[in-house]
């Protein structure tokens, strides 16, 4: 009985703690009980995590060894996506465009297998996702549906016949370019080559809407963006982008593309990187990128950034704030049905963190701020939940429409 005492009393303190986190959370913050009972009805959609590619850098594709069922390094486990009320996670199986091709296919496969691990690892918790019924069942079984989204067209090098290979391996989007531009789109961050796309990057479009996969444009030039929009048959998204209004990074939407997104019904998911939310952050940065351009790995992305802070000092930092002005931004130019989340964490830490953001715990906090700013709960219903999954039907619907009119495409490159 004696021996029981010190861990009776540690329980007591544990509740006593918890209970005054919570106490103080509620009185700092009157907004997030109401948050979370909003997450509960109308559980996050997140565009965007790159927890595959940390494993990858930082385990060395050791899913096994890398323990998310219980509190884990980084920003990304179980535990704090629960907390976090997010009900959906499409999983980034990133590959860097600098790679060569044979690289590239190679890697992509491999970032396949350990997001397939991953999700099969913790089959309590989350469930491998394909469609909007998976996702919807995922949600009546209480498990965290995951979707798998290629980051950067150069993977499938330049083959309608890797892409389809990709769509069996359960890749439900694509962001068309990253990086680079490479032979068929031209992208926001390098020297455009095709003012758009290309006529193969028109047919990588349309196998998409045949398909069923949806088509990313976060990364994309302006001249890719509008270039999609003339010629897709099935709504876009942006599974990890702000506003170029706010700020001005090229990786960011302009306004009157914004707009077309409304004509066309897709969805602006906008991120939580630094760089993308902080104008400031962004004119820091401005010479970063051409040093870390053709980096391959975290680690190289690391140090390549921790030199350059010797000599152009601390960078501002992101806030929560910033981000709930993105949000509302995008609400206000294209609408409140054409606004998502897509957070991009990336196994990153301080001051390459949004302040408040910290991690996957954080969205009732966001949910709040906007609760604050006079956001109806149907509104944050539509961005956290709604919107991506109208998206993702009416893409659906196209598809199935399409596999009745055509065949698949057997469009070379060469033509």
């Amino acid at each position: 009985m004696f021996k029981s005492r010190p861990i009776v009393l540690i329980l007591c303190f544990a509740l006593v703690l918890g209970w005054q986190s919570a106490f103080a959370d509620k009185h700092a913050n009157p907004y997030l009980e109401q948050a979370r009972a909003i997450l509960k009805k109308a559980p996050i959609i997140d565009g965007h995590n790159d927890l595959p590619m940390v494993i990858r850098d930082e385990f060395g594709g050791d899913v096994e060894g890398h323990d998310i069922s219980v509190p884990a390094s980084h920003d990304t486990d179980i535990p704090r996506l629960r907390a976090g009320g997010v009900g959906t996670q499409f999983w980034s199986v990133y590959v860097p465009s600098s790679l060569s091709p044979l690289q590239a296919v190679r890697q992509q496969l491999e970032q396949f297998d350990i997001a397939l691990r991953l999700i099969r690892l913790y089959p309590d918790d989350l469930m491998l996702a394909t469609s909007v019924a998976d996702i919807e069942q995922a949600r009546k079984e209480g498990k965290i549906a995951s979707l798998l989204g290629i980051e950067g067209g150069h993977t499938i090098i330049n083959s309608l016949g890797v892409l389809r290979a990709y769509y069996d391996l359960g890749a439900r989007y694509m962001t068309l370019t990253h990086y680079h531009t490479h032979d068929w789109a031209d992208s926001a961050t390098d020297v455009a080559r095709h003012e758009g796309l290309s006529g193969f990057g028109k047919e990588v479009v349309h196998e998409m809407n045949r398909l069923g996969m949806l088509v990313d444009l976060s990364h994309v030039s302006a001249d890719t963006m509008n270039d999609v929009l003339d010629l897709t048959e099935a709504p876009v998204m942006f599974s990890h982008s702000s506003a170029r209004a706010l700020t001005k990074h090229k990786r960011n939407v302009p306004d009157n593309v914004l707009k077309r997104v409304t004509s066309n019904d897709g969805v602006v998911m906008v991120t939580f990187i630094p760089d993308f939310v902080s104008e400031d952050r962004r004119l820091w940065a401005v010479e970063l990128g051409p040093i870390t351009k053709d980096l391959t790995t975290e680690a190289e992305w690391k140090t390549a950034t921790e030199e350059y802070k010797k000599t152009h000092g601390q960078p501002p930092l992101g806030t929560l704030a910033q981000v709930a002005d993105h949000i509302d931004h995008v609400a206000q130019v294209a609408g409140y049905d054409h606004v998502g989340i897509g957070g991009d964490f990336y196994g990153q830490s301080g001051d390459d963190l949004v302040q408040g953001l910290e991690d996957v715990s954080r969205y009732p906090y966001l949910v709040a701020e906007l609760l604050r700013r006079g956001w109806s709960e149907e509104n944050i219903a539509r961005l956290t939940r709604g919107n991506l999954l109208r998206v993702f039907g009416q893409v659906e619907k196209v598809a199935l429409r399409l596999q009745g009119e055509r065949p698949p495409s057997l469009m070379n490159f060469e033509e």
